[in-house]
């Protein structure tokens, strides 16, 4: 850990956490963590304890995304419940301190299996517990009632799928760094073959395996990380995105290489859904329009890291094949509605 860093002013972070966090011992100091393509994570620590530092990536940002507030809501929303989430320390919406809102949580010590290698070096035996504890756990999510967890008020559920093809197609106007037909010809295919929405529950909106941490024993998930997309809205759509992160054409976008295909004790993806339909009894049938709208979420979030990429306004390393999967993924997100 470093007292400088891109991004992070550690000297007024200094000054706000001697302010607003009690138990601050000592001087501050920080590192960015390992993973994630668009907010940035920083491990802060002060010799005694350690937290996690969320901020908005460096240059322009797109509406509704790397919203500070809404990622700390839905953790101390969801603190008290079955999914395990980091614990919520503070929120810090004043842009005067840092130069943007930020978020800071409790360290969740673990595993976290950030790519191939790391998938490689597990037994058979316990990359089928971690991916059997990964999709449990989202299960787990949607069965929470999110009015109870006073979440009621934290998105409209009711015309979700709609929204997000609107969303995302408007997304790509403001990030795109090319013309690409098959951008618009997924984008209606998606329109013309909404399916009647399966349920209305919280929605992380990134749900993937580095996404979380796993306990030592990788047979359950010790914390759900990056909320920052979290919603109310149609389920189905974090398991199609899932099965989209399954797929190694998903590669280019994390930067490292590819975490389930690494190992052959993961779930397939197929057994991923079925554990997933068992535990929850939603109806599978549409799935493929799921997968296809992961596909294209994640062709126009790859577009937006890779006009961050060639603005220079991106931190760490595995930013530059970024672009290259954007055709890819449009190209798979068509193959899926076919």
């Amino acid at each position: 850990m470093t007292t400088t860093l891109a991004g992070l002013d550690l000297l007024a972070l200094q000054r706000y956490f001697d302010a607003h966090v009690p138990e601050t011992a000592g001087p501050l100091s920080a590192g960015l963590l390992q993973g994630g393509k668009s907010n940035l994570t920083y491990r802060v620590g002060d010799g005694v304890h350690d937290w996690v530092l969320r901020r908005p990536p460096l240059g322009p940002l797109t509406p509704t995304a790397h919203d500070m507030a809404r990622e700390y809501r839905v953790v101390a929303a969801l603190r008290d419940t079955a999914v395990p989430v980091a614990q919520p320390v503070t929120l810090c919406e004043d842009v005067g301190v840092i130069g943007v809102p930020f978020a800071v949580v409790s360290f969740v010590g673990g595993r976290s299996l950030q790519d191939g290698d790391d998938a490689e070096a597990l037994t058979a035996a316990e990359a089928r517990l971690s991916s059997a504890a990964l999709i449990d756990t989202l299960a787990a999510l949607h069965g929470v009632d999110y009015t109870a967890v006073g979440l009621g008020e934290f998105g409209r559920p009711t015309g979700y799928l709609e929204r997000q093809v609107r969303r995302w197609r408007g997304q790509w106007d403001r990030v795109a760094t090319r013309d690409l037909p098959t951008l618009n010809r997924l984008a209606d295919a998606l329109r013309t073959e909404l399916p009647e929405q399966a349920g209305e529950t919280i929605v992380h909106g990134d749900y993937r395996l580095d996404n979380t941490i796993l306990a030592p024993g990788l047979d359950r998930v010790a914390a759900v990380i990056d909320w920052e997309m979290a919603t109310l809205g149609d389920p189905l759509a974090d398991l199609g995105l899932l099965q989209v992160y399954w797929d190694a054409r998903s590669e280019s976008v994390l930067g490292v290489r590819h975490a389930p295909s690494a190992n052959p004790g993961f779930l397939s993806a197929d057994a991923l859904a079925e554990r997933y339909a068992a535990a929850t009894g939603y109806d599978l049938d549409r799935l493929p329009f799921y997968r296809a709208l992961g596909y294209f979420k994640l062709a126009v979030i790859a577009e937006g890291i890779h006009q961050r990429f060639l603005a220079g306004k991106t931190v760490g390393a595995g930013f530059s094949t970024v672009g290259s999967a954007v055709p890819v993924l449009l190209d798979a997100g068509l193959e899926s509605l076919a």
